[in-house]
C-alpha cells in the first residue's frame, strides 16, 4: 500500500514539473490540479481522434523491404564505428566533454567522462548522445520542437516498416541525415524517399527498454564478454574491433595483435598515462570487470572476491593511482617578512580561525593562505596595521 502512494506522489510531482496540471484548490480546502489549458485541448483532440496526422505516418510499398536483422545489423555497426566520423559528431563529443582537443597538435582525446560514457549500456550511450545533440541542435539552424517531435514518432513507428521522407522541411531533412549516421534510422542513399527507423530509435524515449542481443556470432562474444587478465598483468581480448583495441592501448601496452586476439600487458607506465589522462582506477577496473571473459568467473579469485579480476591486478592498479595522490596542490598566497614575532602570531592566528590557513612555519615566520582568503586575510592586516599593531 505505502509503495504505491509513493509512486503516486513521485507521479503527480513529475506532471507538476512538466506543466501537464497546477496544483489548485476545490471548495472545501481540498487539495486538487487544473490541467493546461494547452494539454487539455490537444488530449481532447488526441482522444476524439482529431488533428494532423503525423508526417511518418505513411508507410512506402518498397519493392526489397529490409529485415529486421538487417537493421539490427546496420545499428550495432554505426554504433560501434570509430572511423570516418563526421565533423559534426565530433562537435558534440566535445560539446559534451567526451573527448578534447589536445593543446599541442589540436587531436581529439578521450575523457574520464568519454571513458565512463563508454561503461554505459547501448541504450543509455545513445539518450545521452542524443540530449547533447538537442542541447546544440539550434546552433546549426535546426528547430527543436521539431526534432523532438521526430523523435517521439520515431518511438512509436514499427520495425522493419518503412516511412516516407516526402512533405519534410529541408531541416528535418538534415535531422535525418544525422540520424542515419548515429544508426537510428536506415537510408540507402541521401536522396532515397523513404527510411527504416532501427531498435536504438524505437527505444530512445523508454529507458525500461531492453536492447535484444542481435549481430553475428563476434558481437554476441564481445556484448557476454571478450577480455581475460592474468595474475602476470597480461591482457588477452579477443575481438576485431579497432575501437576496442584503442580502448584498451589506453591502459595497457599492447604487444601482439591476430586477426581476432589482441595481447598486451598492464604496466606501470601505461596506466600512468591513462591516469594523466583523467580516467580513473576505479574506471580501469571497472571496464575490465564489465567485458571480462566468463570463462573468468569460474576462476577461483573471481569466486573467493567480489571481483572478475585477480586481487593483485586490481591493487596494483590502485596503487599507481595513489602514487599520483601523494600530493595535493593547492593555490595560495604568501606571507613573509614579519618585523616581529607578535605580528606573525596574530595573522597567522586569524587566518587559523576563518579556516583559510594552508601551511606556516613560525620559525621562519612565513604563512600561507588560500587564494579566496587572501583578501579578508589582507584587509585583516591592513586594520592592525592601522592601530599600530
Amino acid at each position: 500500500m505505502f509503495p504505491r502512494i509513493g509512486e503516486q506522489t513521485l507521479a503527480t510531482l513529475c506532471l507538476t514539473e512538466l506543466n501537464v496540471w497546477r496544483v489548485a484548490a476545490i471548495p472545501g480546502g481540498l487539495p486538487a490540479w487544473e490541467l493546461n489549458s494547452t494539454f487539455s485541448k490537444n488530449l481532447k483532440i488526441a482522444l476524439l481522434g482529431g488533428g494532423r496526422p503525423w508526417s511518418m505516418s505513411t508507410f512506402v510499398d518498397g519493392p526489397k523491404p529490409k529485415e529486421v536483422s538487417f537493421l539490427d545489423q546496420y545499428a550495432i555497426s554505426k554504433n560501434r564505428e570509430n572511423e570516418g566520423i563526421s565533423p559534426d559528431a565530433v562537435r558534440i563529443l566535445l560539446h559534451a566533454n567526451l573527448m578534447r582537443r589536445d593543446e599541442r597538435d589540436g587531436t581529439p582525446s578521450i575523457t574520464r567522462q568519454g571513458f565512463q560514457f563508454l561503461l554505459l549500456d547501448t541504450q543509455a550511450q545513445v539518450w545521452h548522445f542524443m540530449l547533447q545533440y538537442l542541447d546544440t541542435c539550434e546552433e546549426r539552424g535546426l528547430n527543436l520542437p521539431e526534432c523532438l517531435s521526430m523523435l517521439f514518432q520515431l518511438s512509436f513507428s514499427t520495425l522493419g516498416r518503412d516511412y516516407s521522407s516526402e512533405g519534410m522541411s529541408a531541416g528535418m531533412l538534415t535531422f535525418l541525415q544525422h540520424l542515419r549516421e548515429f544508426g537510428l534510422v536506415y537510408q540507402r542513399k541521401r536522396k532515397e524517399g523513404r527510411f527504416y527507423p532501427t531498435r536504438l530509435a524505437l527505444n530512445i524515449t523508454n529507458k525500461n527498454a531492453v536492447v535484444h542481443s542481435v549481430g553475428n556470432e563476434d558481437d554476441k562474444v564481445e556484448e557476454s564478454g571478450y577480455i581475460v587478465v592474468e595474475t602476470n598483468f597480461r591482457v588477452y581480448a579477443y575481438t576485431d574491433s579497432n575501437l576496442q583495441v584503442a580502448l584498451l592501448g589506453l591502459f595497457t601496452e599492447l604487444l601482439y595483435r591476430f586477426p581476432n586476439l589482441v595481447v598486451g600487458v598492464l604496466t606501470r607506465d601505461s596506466v600512468r598515462q591513462a591516469l594523466k589522462g583523467g580516467i580513473t582506477a576505479e574506471q580501469i577496473v571497472s571496464y575490465l570487470e564489465q567485458y571480462a571473459h566468463p570463462n573468468m568467473i569460474n576462476t577461483e579469485s573471481a569466486v573467493k572476491s567480489k571481483s572478475l579480476l585477480p586481487p593483485t591486478i586490481v591493487d596494483q592498479i590502485k596503487l599507481w593511482e595513489n602514487e599520483r595522490n601523494r600530493f595535493v596542490y593547492t593555490e595560495g598566497v604568501v606571507y613573509n617578512q614579519f618585523l616581529s614575532q607578535a605580528d606573525f602570531i596574530t595573522l597567522r592566528d586569524y587566518a587559523q580561525s576563518i579556516n583559510v590557513l594552508v601551511w606556516q612555519s613560525e620559525r621562519n615566520r612565513t604563512m600561507v593562505v588560500t587564494k579566496n582568503g587572501h583578501d579578508d586575510v589582507k584587509k585583516f592586516w591592513k586594520r592592525y596595521s592601522k592601530n599600530g599593531g
